[in-house]
């Protein structure tokens, strides 16, 4: 398995009360959706949460957190969390929160 299962549990039971949200497996991890619009996901050694860029740097402010870049080169709007700040209760509920204020007036997909 590529990324932690023990991590993945905490973001399903984090976003388990709300509407919408499926799961996916892509990049060799997993991303939780929200009406067809990422919200964050597990990967091998951590995460990544989509706060969007109007509250980027809000999110890159949590301790363990950094601009995600699975290229090299960083996507806007995308951060990386280490897999202290996925466990740690309130970074995550900080980061969850961030992107699901991101998503939560898109239209489905």
């Amino acid at each position: 398995m590529a990324y932690d299962e023990g991590l993945a549990q905490l973001l399903r039971d984090d976003l388990a009360d709300l509407d919408g949200i499926t799961e996916r497996k892509m990049f060799g991890g997993l991303c939780f959706q929200l009406n067809g619009h990422m919200v964050c996901g597990v990967h091998k050694g951590g995460g990544m949460f989509r706060p969007g860029k109007p509250r980027e740097a809000e999110a890159l402010k949590v301790e363990g957190t950094a601009p995600l870049s699975f290229t090299g080169r960083p996507m806007g709007g995308m951060i990386d969390a280490n897999e202290d700040a996925i466990s740690d209760d309130t970074r995550r509920r900080i980061l969850i929160d961030l992107s699901l204020e991101n998503v939560k007036d898109l239209p489905p997909k």
